[in-house]
């Protein structure tokens, strides 16, 4: 068969791609990003959110529209939207051939050619069954890789679908992670990108006690491995051991992805969050007193159920104070299944959005500031591509992660390659990207 595998969503929806990927060719077929070329549409969904739901069934009905030009292209639909919404979507989507749940990955390739014989069906499996250690090509360029540890949430917040749709959280033996670092190493990988949905309950669950600051530290070990950046961890479940590796090793970057959602305790608690305020800040503080250049992303939401102009107003103020170096700010949406979906006081779609859109453009004059103060100084930073129409290398710094941050742009004259790792001097900056020179 000639597939075309569109990946939506998370970065760690894209391993799980990958390792489909893997199956797809070790099996003897082919890929194709051509659509009227192919045999059939494998669209792996994201349904975590109501935009991720949208654009999961706009890629659906992208590939209903190449049926034009082939009319025996079939469409099978995994991931989070099909393990979410199960025959729903065959019912409401009759041009879908087939739905698979992630617990039934290992049944991919059947599904497929059974629909090319004409058959119609939906697949599924337990959650559990979905192999989190299955060899996996790269996406991504080959110079950064996603390394996920870790599958579903254990952590209950009531406005979140994941432990719905993915289960409890279920860590990745240490052996399996080492080895795939090690591959992605020979493979010419210089960037590990650590994720989980929660990466700081990382062995909890397998050994007893929380290993993700020994298993940063193997991964540094591995020869070839440059950079090791972390995303995705829980301000209350934050070690010290965690903190010191980082502010330690020089192969761990001074990044850290930690999601808040909110800053009033009466709110975080109506969230199921298991850390408050005090929580809330003594994790930025450590991390600020160990690391003083840290750079920390944050996600917050607005609107929740319940939430009071003065609740919001004291969000607000949290992100004027506390000057995170990046931030996102979510209207809340509702979520089927959540507790929070089910609560009184639900405040308008667009009083959500309101307040969402004022934290947004307090936090864009932030970051502008922030990026005006690297002007003058000198970074690390890895080449990603080159812009050809601009005729300009797009870098990232050492404080930036793939697609979700600003890139450092540099000229086409510039020493460097993509894959490089290279000092530059940053000479301008707006208000997300940076422009530089190569240091020789």
């Amino acid at each position: 068969m000639k597939v075309t595998l569109v990946s939506l969503g998370c970065p760690k929806n894209q391993v799980d791609s990958d390792i489909i990927a893997h199956s797809l060719l070790k099996a003897g077929h082919s890929t194709t990003a051509d659509m009227t070329q192919a045999d059939v549409c494998l669209i792996n969904t994201c349904g975590f959110i109501t935009s991720a739901k949208e654009e999961a069934i706009e890629n659906i009905f992208n590939a209903v529209s190449a049926r034009l030009e082939n009319p025996d292209l079939k469409i099978v639909v995994t991931g989070c939207l099909a393990e979410r919404y199960k025959d729903e979507i065959l019912q409401d989507m009759p041009e879908v051939d087939a739905v698979v749940g992630i617990g039934a990955h290992d049944k991919l390739l059947e599904t497929m050619e059974k629909v090319c014989r004409g058959e119609k069906l939906s697949v599924y499996g337990p959650k559990t069954n979905l192999d989190i250690t299955a060899k996996r090509i790269i996406s991504t360029p080959r110079h950064y890789a996603y390394l996920k540890i870790a599958e579903g949430c254990s952590n209950g917040c009531y406005y979140c679908a994941i432990p719905l749709i993915r289960g409890p959280h279920r860590s990745r033996p240490m052996e399996s992670c080492i080895e795939e670092a090690k591959w992605l190493a020979e493979e010419g990988v210089k960037e590990i990108i650590i994720v989980a949905q929660d990466i700081t309950r990382y062995g909890e669950d397998i050994y007893g006690e929380n290993k993700l600051a020994q298993l940063i530290q193997n991964i540094s070990e591995i020869d070839g491995i440059q950079w090791i950046r972390l995303m995705y961890a829980y301000p209350e479940r934050l070690g010290d051991d965690v903190i010191k590796v980082m502010a330690e090793n020089p192969k761990v970057l001074h990044y850290l992805d930690l999601p808040i959602q909110h800053i009033n305790d009466r709110v975080l608690k109506s969230m199921n969050r298991k850390g408050g305020s005090e929580i809330i800040m003594s994790a930025i503080n450590r991390l600020r007193r160990a690391i003083p250049d840290i750079t920390i992303r944050t996600s917050i939401i607005t609107g929740y159920p319940g939430e009071s102009e003065e609740e919001f107003t004291q969000l607000y103020d949290f992100v004027k104070e506390i000057r995170l170096e990046r931030l996102g700010c979510f209207a809340y949406s509702e979520e089927e299944g959540t507790v929070a979906a089910k609560m009184e006081n639900q405040i308008p779609v667009e009083e959500r959005q309101r307040r969402a859109d004022k934290i947004m453009e307090l936090q864009t004059e932030i970051m502008a500031e922030k990026q005006r103060q690297l002007v003058g100084k000198d970074l690390w930073v890895i080449c990603d591509d080159f812009d050809s129409e601009n005729g300009l290398f797009v870098c990232r710094s050492v404080y930036d992660a793939p697609e979700i941050d600003g890139e450092v742009y540099l000229d086409a004259d510039s020493d460097i390659q993509i894959g490089d790792i290279r000092k530059v001097h940053i000479t301008q900056s707006d208000i997300y990207d940076l422009y530089g020179e190569i240091i020789k």
